[in-house]
């Protein structure tokens, strides 16, 4: 999928990988709105793909209006689409108990004029190319990163460790969501990468920072970083999303 403004274009794709029967991951890309989001579902029972399309097809009636609103107002209908989305989940999950469990990691970014909102859930994670240089804005809300950050395994020990699936937050897991949000300046020539852990639990950042300083069309890098996935082995759905800002944004509407 491909949309395009004057000053943005996003491109995705979700793959069910090689090894999974079924594809738990959903996305939304809405260029006019300056919205994209992933979400990668979890639960049995065809719960982890109902858990993700809730939260998208909420993300979707939050910013049903294609226009850009002070920061403010952003951060508040980003913090409205977790929680609306979560208490979803949550209400479905109740309704039918043989799904009790399932829920879904998100990622959710905003642009607005030059600068941008995310909010984020689990170990699907938001990068930014900039400068040709890659670098991940969010932490994974998972039992290896916990480790990692407190000094008792190296970032190459918890990529192979046998718990590294094992997250601590999810959409739809609690009554009470943690969500962080981040927020920062965006440059023309920018590129977000917003990815379930299907990329990154195959395709070293490294790897992935060649595709996406390449020459090739931003579609052409999606679909790359989605076979390279494959070719290391595909153990999981993957979804990428890449937004690449052309020019400087457009100017905040503002409340009368």
């Amino acid at each position: 999928m491909l949309e395009q403004t004057n000053s943005l274009i996003m491109a995705g794709i979700t793959d069910t990988g090689l090894r999974r029967r079924n594809n738990e991951d959903s996305f939304l890309i809405e260029a006019g709105a300056g919205v994209c989001a992933v979400a990668d579902g979890m639960g049995g029972a065809a719960a982890g793909e109902i858990a993700s399309r809730l939260f998208i097809e909420t993300v979707r009636k939050v910013f049903a209006l294609s226009v850009c609103f002070p920061e403010q107002e952003t951060i508040q209908m980003v913090q409205k689409a977790f929680k609306v989305g979560n208490d979803r989940i949550l209400q479905h999950a109740a309704r039918n108990p043989e799904r009790s469990g399932m829920g879904c990691t998100a990622e959710l970014l905003t642009i607005c004029g030059n600068r941008y909102v995310i909010g984020h859930v689990g170990d699907s994670r938001t990068y930014l190319l900039r400068n040709g240089v890659l670098r991940q804005l969010t932490r994974d809300h998972s039992l290896v990163q916990e480790q990692v950050d407190r000094g008792l395994l190296t970032a190459g020990e918890a990529s192979r460790h046998r718990l590294k699936n094992v997250i601590l937050r999810a959409v739809g897991a609690t009554e009470r969501l943690a969500l962080d949000l981040l927020r920062g300046n965006v440059a023309s020539g920018d590129i977000f990468l917003l990815c379930s852990d299907g990329l990154t639990g195959m395709v070293p950042d490294f790897d992935i920072q060649k595709i996406l300083v390449s020459p090739l069309e931003l579609m052409q890098k999606v679909e790359k970083l989605v076979a390279e996935a494959n070719h290391k082995g595909g153990s999981d759905n993957i979804t990428v999303i890449l937004v690449h800002r052309t020019s400087t944004g457009s100017k905040v509407k503002e409340k009368h």
